[in-house]
């Protein structure tokens, strides 16, 4: 959509049309499918500028992408329309320790989560406007997940104390038991966010930017295989919610900026379906965030970027709550039952973005965040291992035409572990290794709408 310069008028409709835009809008919010666990279960940045960075640059917003990240970048964003999809790569897997006398509530020996690749999706439009009350608006689609595992049933023969009462061999298998994760067969969840927004930003004084963004969020979930935590079947269940994304971008000198993001807490519908299973009767909000940062442009083709960014994820009860509460007898569902015993998340961030020439711009970052888990809830978190730490990023820009741009951007995850024991209902001498590596593949295309 293309407006006037002058008077807050839509002049006409330019491509991609505001239905076309809707449309695609649409097909990226159903498919929107993401296995991350990067920030805890967020994203490291989005579109592949963002990723090339490793989700530094909230005080330089330079394309459409700049919506999910800090919507006050718009002023500076040129008019234009991305889209990018990421091919993401995790390797997870459980490790369980030599076996002993006593049964456990998992097996020994290595097991590893299948599904290995994942196709994400992402899209950004930004445009100049002279509304008085705005200077430019924005709308991105964008996901978060990160609880998605798919652990395969295993027919074997048992080791003795591997499992309590692993259910039977189907008929006409010779010797073995088939067992998984929880002695229980395949199993694993589905995590799906997929979340929209529509951004304004405003230049209140010289230098200094204000953005407000909306969003409308929808979740999915889906849990196989956790009969033995009382919840049966293949259920697929979704919910819908909505928060605001706020911030500011400050040029305090002209190659030193500031830039200050935050996020509301999400409010979702509850996940019905699983009121037995997630805290407070299957609510499962999507935690506040703020992100601070500056940008320092050490020549005019060069910037550097430093940010900081925190995540509440404390404040969900069915993230946070320790998972050892059902121990007490507290059943899971309860307002106190157990969690995932998620802590607050702590990033840091650095990127730098050097446009080489009118054609060509080159990016790398470096992105290490704080672990949310703890020891004692590692057999709990088999399910969502969100292990990893150290995020290794760069990418590239290229001129195709004068109106359209390729990019590209890769980010390596090296593996990291939390090792724990089971809980004391199982076997506390028993030892479980969980981890995770990644990969995460991008590729874009933008597309000018002004000169």
């Amino acid at each position: 959509m293309r407006f006037g310069s002058t008077g807050g008028r839509i002049d006409r409709i330019a491509r991609p049309t505001s239905s076309l835009m809707i449309a695609v809008a649409t097909g990226l919010l159903a498919c929107t499918s993401t296995a991350h666990a990067t920030d805890g279960y967020f994203q490291t940045g989005y579109g592949a500028r963002q990723k090339a960075l490793a989700g530094a640059g909230v005080a330089d917003g330079r394309d459409s992408t700049t919506t999910s990240l800090n919507p006050a970048g718009l002023t500076r964003a040129p008019s234009e329309f991305s889209m990018a999809a990421s091919g993401f790569m995790p390797h997870r897997y459980m490790e369980g320790g030599p076996a002993n006398p006593f049964p456990g509530f998992t097996p020994i020996g290595r097991v590893e989560s299948d599904s290995e690749f994942f196709l994400i999706p992402n899209m950004g439009w930004s445009q100049k406007v002279n509304w008085g009350w705005a200077d430019a608006i924005g709308f991105a689609v964008y996901g978060n997940g990160g609880m998605n595992t798919d652990y395969p049933a295993v027919m074997r023969q048992l080791a003795i104390g591997e499992c309590f009462a692993p259910p039977p061999a189907p008929p006409g298998t010779p010797v073995g038991k088939q067992t998984g994760v929880f002695c229980n067969g395949a199993s694993g969840v589905n995590l799906q966010q997929a979340l929209i927004s529509f951004g304004v930003a405003k230049q209140v004084a010289p230098g200094l930017s204000v953005g407000v963004a909306p969003i409308l969020a929808r979740q999915q979930f889906e849990a196989v295989g956790l009969e033995a935590f009382g919840v049966g079947g293949s259920v697929t269940d979704v919910s819908w919610g909505g928060g605001v994304k706020g911030g500011i971008e400050w040029s305090i000198a002209p190659a030193f900026r500031l830039g200050v993001a935050a996020t509301s807490r999400i409010y979702m519908n509850k996940f019905e379906k699983y009121a037995n299973l997630f805290a407070e009767q299957g609510d499962f909000d999507i935690p506040a965030s703020v992100q601070a940062g500056i940008a320092v442009d050490l020549a005019p083709n060069l910037t550097v970027m430093a940010d900081y960014k925190h995540i509440w994820y404390s404040s969900i009860a069915s993230i946070a709550n320790p998972s050892n509460r059902i121990l007490a007898g507290i059943p899971l569902g309860a307002d106190n039952g157990s969690g995932f015993g998620w802590k607050d998340v702590d990033v840091f961030k650095v990127g730098v973005e050097w446009r080489t020439s009118p054609s060509l711009t080159l990016r790398a970052g470096y992105s290490y965040n704080t672990s949310p888990l703890r020891s004692e809830d590692v057999m709990f978190n088999i399910l969502a291992p969100a292990t990893v730490q150290h995020h290794i990023s760069a990418g590239a820009q290229f001129k195709l035409t004068d109106r359209i741009d390729l990019e590209a951007a890769v980010i390596y995850v090296p593996e990291s572990t939390v090792s724990g024991v089971e809980l004391a209902n199982g076997n506390p001498a028993h030892t479980i290794k969980i981890g995770m590596d990644q990969l995460d593949v991008t590729v874009g295309i933008k597309y000018r709408l002004g000169p």
